[in-house]
């Protein structure tokens, strides 16, 4: 009876030990007002950049790692920050970027991210996810920089797409010749700021 007690006793001692060595999961709800999303597109003279609002998302930790999420991005607030917004090209731009020449946000109104897994590096997270808009969906990853202070999560990353493989070709000389000056690159870059909360 007495080795019985003495095993059950242990056994209770290696799951309490197990369980503290476990990393707690805790979910984070992003704080909208405090997240920004930028983006920046280079032609073959000059370029543009701008903002696009996030709509609502989470994140998941497990100890520091994030093991999921989804953030969801309001196409239709689409802004251009180089050009003045008194300037009547501003409104041309934006109104461009929402035709089907583009992001097509009559149809697709929305964009969003669903974070699948991360891994540490030496500066922070490698995350990986897919990435939907204009109706596509790609597996993206992409390094951020992250820091967890008094229950306030953030994460900032500079993220470059290859825009062409969401069937984004307006202005790419990879389906378009004698484009000259007017071709823009493939390429384009989000520059992400998240704040997120308890």
């Amino acid at each position: 009876m007495k080795t019985l007690l003495t095993m059950m006793l242990a056994l209770a001692t290696t799951l309490a030990t197990a369980a503290q060595d476990k990393p707690m999961t805790t979910s984070y709800k992003i704080d909208n007002a405090a997240s920004t999303v930028g983006w920046a597109a280079k032609k073959v003279v000059g370029g543009h950049n701008g903002n696009v609002s996030i709509k609502d998302g989470t994140i998941t930790l497990t100890g520091e790692i994030i093991t999921a999420g989804e953030i969801n991005v309001d196409m239709s607030s689409i802004t251009v920050a180089d050009i003045p917004a008194t300037d009547e090209y501003n409104a041309k731009l934006v109104g461009h970027l929402k035709s089907p020449d583009f992001f097509n946000i009559e149809k697709f109104p929305g964009a969003k991210l669903v974070i699948k897994s991360s891994e540490k590096t030496k500066t922070g997270l490698k995350i990986k996810g897919d990435l939907t808009f204009v109706g596509k969906t790609n597996a993206i990853e992409f390094d951020a920089v992250v820091s967890n202070v008094k229950g306030v999560y953030t994460a900032k990353s500079n993220v470059v797409l290859d825009r062409t493989k969401w069937d984004l070709k307006y202005g790419s000389t990879d389906f378009f010749k004698g484009l000259g000056d007017k071709a823009i690159n493939n390429e384009f870059t989000l520059a992400i700021n998240l704040s997120a909360k308890k």
